[in-house]
């Protein structure tokens, strides 16, 4: 479907100028762009954002890029600009105040040389909204220093939370840090925004991530912060809901994620154990939790006689919650994938097309759209700066002219 077939999203008319990289900056505008908003990536000459090579496995379709990159920049143009020279800050200058919202992911202060900071920007256009994303934000002993998942899944006590209580701590098998920074930033965008068509006022939003993955600590936080209960390792269990977790079943395993005293009525009835349902220790959820050890250990051993499949058929008829741990190839293979219409194919060069996983939340009245697949470098950097920041063909040529903009626009 071409790009003006589809509906107006809720975003349409809003300008983004993405000037971030990675995956915390590309993830907020790729969900703008989802929504209508049109987005420019602004990458450096020559390889571009880092993902594009984050790799194998590698796209087959000639331009190099890994599918890293795919996960989070559809929806977007790509303009390849040298913003470290004064021809080239000026060129980005001169797109951002055609924007309505900025999102870069720089170190603390490093655009402010080039005249690209938020103060010289929203000088400039005081309506404009401006998102820096960082490690550690604006201020504060850390300010300086660059931000990496994995550091700061450790530095905030997620992995002090995260594995077996016999071993050691584990990162999240995907990079929440940057995705949660990502949704956040996104929010605070939309606030912006909103904020911003009520009083024509823009303002800057400081993202940080130890701030968002810090606040996503969440109840394991607040037990500490209210009750002093500090948080450890529990494996697969929950720290304060029992039983919650999963058990070995004959043939695999199976994940029991029960909330209330009537389903852990309804499990103990499901497997004859009526031993367990009418022991006070067990009557609530204080009591299971307090006595989490001997409970699950009575549980996991009546568990262990059913098969997988047969047990969570059962559970399922009796309305409790129950579910098989899928590997990836397997949870994209479950036939809700496929009726939800979570994958979309979008052409993209000389091979295969590309496959994404769409944006979770239907809208009824502005659905995401899927309108551009993930850009090969730079490959709008001509129509951008001629049709949304005015230069004229002679400003082009002496921008090739001088290695700001590269000489193929790719």
């Amino acid at each position: 479907m071409a790009v003006g077939m589809f509906p107006p999203g809720a975003l349409d008319g809003v300008r983004v100028l993405d000037l971030s990289r990675v995956l915390a900056g590309p993830w907020c505008t790729q969900i703008l762009g989802d929504l209508g908003a049109e987005v420019y990536k602004v990458e450096r000459p020559g390889k571009g954002d880092d993902t594009r090579g984050w790799g194998p496995p590698f796209l087959e379709d000639g331009s190099g890029d890994a599918s890293y990159f795919l996960c989070c920049n559809r929806n977007k143009q790509a303009i390849a600009v040298d913003l470290s020279t004064p021809e080239g800050a000026a060129v980005i200058r001169r797109l951002a105040l055609e924007c309505d919202v900025v999102v870069e992911n720089f170190r603390v202060g490093a655009l402010a040389r080039y005249g690209l900071d938020a103060a010289s920007l929203r000088a400039a256009k005081p309506s404009l909204v401006y998102c820096s994303i960082t490690g550690f934000g604006q201020d504060g002993p850390n300010a300086d220093r660059g931000g990496y998942d994995f550091l700061i899944q450790g530095m905030t006590g997620l992995m002090s939370v995260t594995g077996h209580a016999d071993g050691g701590p584990v990162k999240a098998g995907v990079p929440v840090s940057d995705l949660f920074t990502g949704l956040y930033a996104t929010i605070a965008i939309l606030a912006a925004l909103r904020h911003r068509d009520r009083t024509g006022e823009g303002q800057a939003i400081d993202c940080a991530l130890f701030d968002t993955q810090l606040c996503l600590l969440a109840n394991q936080a607040a037990g500490w912060l209210n009750g002093g209960a500090e948080p450890g390792r529990l494996g697969n269990a929950h720290p304060n809901v029992v039983p919650y977790q999963d058990f070995r079943t004959a043939d695999g395993a199976i994940l029991v994620a029960l909330g209330s005293d009537r389903q852990f009525r309804s499990l103990c009835a499901l497997l004859a154990r009526d031993d367990l349902a009418d022991d006070p220790a067990f009557a609530d959820n204080a009591g299971r939790n307090a006595n989490r050890d001997r409970l699950i250990a009575a549980l996991g051993d009546s568990i262990a006689t059913w098969p997988t499949a047969v047990f969570n058929d059962a559970m399922n008829r009796a309305g409790l919650p129950c579910g098989p741990v899928n590997t990836v190839p397997q949870a994209l293979a479950e036939p809700q994938v496929a009726a939800r219409g979570l994958v979309h194919e979008m052409a993209r060069g000389n091979g295969p097309p590309a496959r994404v996983l769409g944006f979770p939340a239907r809208l009824s009245a502005t659905p995401a759209s899927y309108r551009l697949p993930p850009p090969l470098h730079g490959q709008d950097t001509a129509a951008v700066l001629a049709n949304v920041a005015g230069l004229s063909a002679a400003d082009l040529a002496a921008l090739r002219h001088a290695g700001v903009i590269p000489a193929n626009d790719q």
